[in-house]
C-alpha cells in the first residue's frame, strides 16, 4: 500500500513517489548506485535501492528516462541535468520528488517518526525563538521532531545550490501547523535573493513530513 502525504506538500510541477512498503520497491540498483551500498548491511540497502527506484518512477512520471542516481559529495544525491530532486526515508517509509530545473532552483523533502527527536535533541537543534514559538502550538514530545524534519528538508534544498554547510542554528523557522506552512529565515549571509525559503510540513498518522523549496531567482530561471 502506497503511503500518502508527501506528495500533498510540494509545489506543482514536482513528481513524488512515496511508499509504506521500502522493501517492495528495493528492485536492485544501476551500476554507478552499486558501490554506495556494496557494503552496507541489509536495512541500509534496501532503503537505498527503494530510493532509487522511487525517484526513477518519479523521473518517468516527468517523462524522463530511468537514469542512474550516484552518491555525490556529502552523500547527496546527483541528478541528471536539468533536473532537482530530494529522497528521504525512516523506518517504514520512502520518498523520492523531483523536479524541472527550469521550474524549481531545488526542492528539500524530509520524513520523520513521530517522536524520533527528544526534547534534549531540540534544544540542540532550535533557536530560543522558535522553541518559544512551537512550544505554543505542540507539546515537548511533539515540536521538536517537526522543527527537526523542517530543518533536514531546509538543508536538502541549500546544499545543492550553496554546496556550503548550513547548520540548524543558522535557519530561524516559524512553523504554522495549523495551515501547514513554514517559513525559514536563512542567518548566514550567502545568497540575498534566498534569505527566506517556504516549505510546508505535516504530521500525517504516525509521520512527520516536510518539504522546502527554492523558486527560480527573480528575472531569471532555475538551474541550467
Amino acid at each position: 500500500m502506497e503511503a500518502p502525504g508527501l506528495a500533498a506538500l510540494v509545489p506543482d510541477g514536482v513528481a513524488v513517489r512515496e511508499t509504506d512498503d521500502p522493501a517492495a520497491w528495493a528492485r536492485g540498483l544501476l551500476p554507478a548506485e552499486a558501490p554506495a551500498v556494496a557494503r552496507a548491511v541489509p536495512r541500509r540497502r534496501t532503503e537505498f535501492e527503494a530510493g532509487r527506484n522511487l525517484a526513477r518512477a518519479a523521473l518517468a512520471d516527468l517523462g524522463l528516462p530511468a537514469v542512474a542516481v550516484p552518491v555525490g559529495q556529502h552523500r547527496s544525491p546527483v541528478w541528471p541535468a536539468g533536473v532537482v530532486g530530494s529522497l528521504t526515508h525512516c523506518a517504514g517509509y520512502c520518498a523520492a520528488a523531483v523536479a524541472p530545473a527550469s521550474r524549481l532552483v531545488a526542492v528539500g523533502v524530509d520524513a520523520e517518526r513521530r517522536g524520533r527527536a527528544s526534547p534534549e535533541i531540540g534544544a540542540r537543534i532550535s533557536l530560543a525563538a522558535e522553541r518559544e514559538r512551537l512550544a505554543a502550538q505542540l507539546d515537548d514530545a511533539e515540536w521538536p521532531t517537526v522543527l527537526f524534519s523542517a530543518k533536514e528538508a531546509i538543508y536538502k534544498a541549500w546544499w545543492p545550490v550553496h554546496r556550503r554547510w548550513l547548520g540548524y542554528e543558522d535557519a530561524d523557522v516559524t512553523v504554522d501547523l495549523a495551515a501547514g506552512t513554514f517559513t525559514a529565515r536563512i542567518l548566514v549571509d550567502h545568497d540575498p535573493v534566498f534569505a527566506r525559503l517556504a516549505g510546508r510540513v505535516a504530521i500525517a498518522g504516525d509521520l512527520v513530513l516536510a518539504a522546502a523549496w527554492l523558486p527560480p531567482r527573480p528575472g531569471g530561471c532555475g538551474q541550467e
